[in-house]
C-alpha cells in the first residue's frame, strides 16, 4: 500500500496522534505526514503511506489557511489556549484600517518560531521545553507570504485567508497584526485548506476513513502527485531496468538539468533522479513495480 491518505484533521488532537491512529488502522508502519497542525487547527493533513513517505523531501511545502484572529487579547502561546498577557484596552478598531493591516502581512519575510512549535533545537522540540516552562532564544527563519485576503471584520474579530510557505506560523501573524494595530492579537481558529497539491475538497473525515478501512475500500491519492511539479521522464522497459539496477541511462533530448521524476511504463514513480551530464542518475529507486 503506497500513496497519500488525505485527511480532514479534527480539532482537539495532534497530527502525531492522528498519524499513530491511522498507522494502527492500516497496519502500515511506514506512515508520515506533510506539515504539523496544532491541536486547535483543523483541515488538510496528507499522510504518506508506505514507500510514498520517502518522497516527503521532494513534495511542495506551500499552504493555504483560513484563520480567525481576536484583536482584544495577547497570550503567551499566541492563540486562545494560552495564558492571557497584558493587552491594550482599545475600542473597536476601524474596519478599513484592519483590512489594510491584514493585507500588510504580505510584507512579513521572517518569523521567530514560537516556543509552542514543533521546531527542534539540539534534537528537542520547542513545545517540549515550553511545557516545562523553559524559554530559549530562537533564530528568525525566512517565510514567504504569497497572498493575504481579509474576509471579514466583526468587532474585535478578523477573519483572513493566507497562502504561505511551509514553516509559516499563522499564530505569529496574528500577533504581528495586533502589534501593528496597537490592539491585541491571537489566533482563535485555524483551518488548512491546502497543503502542497492537496485540497480540503478531497480530504476525508476521520469517520469516513474508518468506514473505508472496515469495508476494505481505502482510497489513496497516487504517489505521483507528490512530485508532479518536477519534470517527468517516462521510461521504456530498457531504461526502467537500468534504473532498477542503479545504472544511469541517457536522458531524453531536452530533459533539463536537476531533479526529475522517472515514471515507469505502468505510470508509477520508479525513481527520483538527477540529470547530470546528459545522464539520469538515480537518487531514490522504488523497485520494479514503482509506487
Amino acid at each position: 500500500m503506497h500513496g497519500v491518505l488525505v485527511l480532514d484533521k479534527p480539532s482537539g488532537c495532534t497530527s502525531h496522534d492522528l498519524t499513530l491512529r491511522a498507522r494502527q488502522l492500516l497496519g502500515e508502519s511506514r506512515l508520515g505526514h506533510l506539515g504539523t497542525l496544532d491541536p486547535l487547527a483543523t483541515g488538510v493533513l496528507p499522510l504518506l503511506v508506505g514507500e510514498a513517505a520517502r518522497l516527503a523531501e521532494y513534495a511542495p511545502t506551500g499552504k493555504v489557511y483560513e484563520a480567525a484572529c481576536r484583536l482584544d487579547l495577547f497570550t503567551d502561546t499566541d492563540d486562545v489556549t494560552g495564558a492571557p498577557l497584558p493587552t491594550p484596552s482599545v475600542s473597536f478598531p476601524d474596519p478599513e484600517r484592519v483590512r489594510l493591516a491584514v493585507e500588510g502581512l504580505r510584507m512579513v519575510t521572517e518569523q521567530i518560531p514560537p516556543m509552542v512549535s514543533a521546531v527542534k533545537v539540539d534534537g528537542i522540540r520547542l513545545y517540549e521545553l515550553a511545557r516545562k516552562g523553559i524559554t530559549i532564544e530562537r533564530k528568525a527563519r525566512p517565510v514567504v507570504i504569497g497572498s493575504v485576503e481579509c474576509l471579514s471584520v466583526e468587532g474585535m474579530r478578523v477573519r483572513f485567508r493566507v497562502a504561505c510557505s511551509g514553516g509559516t506560523y499563522v499564530r505569529s501573524l496574528c500577533r504581528t497584526l495586533g502589534e501593528g494595530l496597537g490592539t491585541g492579537g491571537c489566533l482563535e481558529s485555524l483551518r488548512r485548506l491546502e497543503a502542497g497539491p492537496f485540497t480540503i475538497g478531497e480530504a476525508l473525515s476521520w469517520e469516513t476513513f474508518e468506514k473505508s478501512v472496515r469495508e476494505s475500500a481505502v482510497v489513496l491519492q497516487p504517489s505521483l502527485r507528490l512530485v508532479a511539479h518536477l519534470p517527468l521522464v517516462k521510461l521504456d522497459d530498457r531504461m526502467a531496468e537500468d534504473v532498477l539496477h542503479g545504472r544511469a541511462p541517457d536522458a531524453p533530448t531536452g530533459t533539463p538539468e536537476g531533479l526529475v521524476c522517472l515514471v515507469n511504463p505502468q505510470g508509477k514513480v520508479a525513481a527520483i533522479a538527477e540529470v547530470n551530464g546528459g545522464k539520469l542518475r538515480p537518487k531514490k529507486v522504488f523497485g520494479k513495480e514503482g509506487i
